[in-house]
């Protein structure tokens, strides 16, 4: 295997954001490791990716317990250790605890016997003593808010983790979680949410709540699980992982008002010297308060075309209002 020797330009291939108020800064695009870094993943085009994403500048890998059971994590740490090692403190790391991930009471969801012996575990896999970042997942609605955000305090001040955050959680409660957490000396660093030109949920409270909490946020799913691509301009293809019925995309959302709605929206894209993909990426990063978009990929040259998104992220304002006209349609 060869040595991997990162670009020593890559630093001038990206740029940064602030998160919330925080001295951390985050690459504009994010690589996340939801898919394609399972057991039946090729290792080789694993570890491609990655370092491929550190030398254009990519410095923020975000995993999570959950992803293919923890062998993500695995995996990551197997690339980390064999061609980043020198680097780790270029890199920042986050994973998370929340969705399933054992078998009986004490294996999902708030708790804090949960998400302390999830974070145990996850260093494990990693090889790692602490993450950047570690993020409840998602809210519980059962555990007392105080429990879990006291669970993510203990992990900073235990040295496990520098960061922590919150994913998918309502405005409110994330304004109560972010409060107790300013209380008990650990800020709330940052929120990671669903965000796209179809699910714009984020600006109806949630934008207003990390600003005035000083939290960053940062986007997944800004392709709307695939539907912002030119994946379904025409339909569901045979071969695709929704008519699998793979993946979080169900054939009912590819409606014909949805498509029609996507048709337009790539013809937009196209007139503005990018692929429907590219401009879902830019468009999420048109708003300041979104600090970084998570990106995932399963080759190079995917990776490639998402990070194209960044030649073109200017939108005049009558491509925003034709934007707005096409999704109310």
């Amino acid at each position: 295997m060869k040595n991997y020797i990162p670009d020593n330009n890559r630093y001038d291939k990206m740029e940064y954001r602030r998160i919330g108020r925080s001295g951390l800064l985050l690459p504009e695009i994010s690589f996340g490791l939801w898919q394609h870094f399972g057991p039946n993943d090729d290792y080789d085009n694993c570890r491609a990716m990655i370092t491929h994403a550190f030398d254009c500048g990519v410095s923020h890998f975000d995993i999570a317990n959950n992803y293919s059971l923890g062998e993500s994590e695995r995996i990551f740490g197997k690339i980390l250790h064999s061609d980043l090692t020198s680097y780790r403190d270029e890199l920042v790391i986050s994973t998370k605890a929340g969705h399933r991930m054992w078998p009986g009471p004490y294996g999902e969801w708030g708790s804090r016997k949960y998400l302390l012996s999830s974070l145990d575990a996850s260093l494990k896999r990693l090889g790692l003593e602490y993450v950047d970042i570690f993020y409840s997942h998602r809210p519980d609605m059962d555990t007392p808010l105080e429990e879990t955000m006291g669970a993510l305090s203990s992990a900073v001040k235990a040295g496990k983790a520098l960061y922590v955050g919150i994913s998918k959680y309502p405005p409110e409660m994330a304004r109560r979680a972010a409060s107790i957490l300013k209380e008990m000396g650990t800020p709330c660093l940052i929120h990671q949410a669903r965000y796209s030109m179809f699910n714009r949920d984020p600006e109806e409270g949630l934008f207003d709540v990390t600003k005035e909490e000083g939290m960053g946020v940062i986007a997944f799913q800004a392709m709307a699980q695939g539907l912002l691509t030119n994946k379904y301009l025409k339909g569901v293809p045979a071969d695709s992982r929704v008519a699998k019925g793979e993946g979080t995309l169900k054939v009912e959302q590819i409606t014909p008002s949805a498509l029609s709605k996507v048709g337009k929206l790539n013809d937009l894209a196209i007139s503005r010297g990018q692929s429907l993909a590219q401009m879902a990426i830019a468009w999420d990063l048109r708003d300041e308060r979104v600090s970084s978009v998570l990106i995932g990929a399963s080759s190079v040259a995917q990776m490639d075309d998402s990070l194209s998104a960044l030649k073109n992220k200017h939108f005049s304002q009558e491509e925003l209002d034709l934007i707005d006209d096409i999704l109310k349609d």
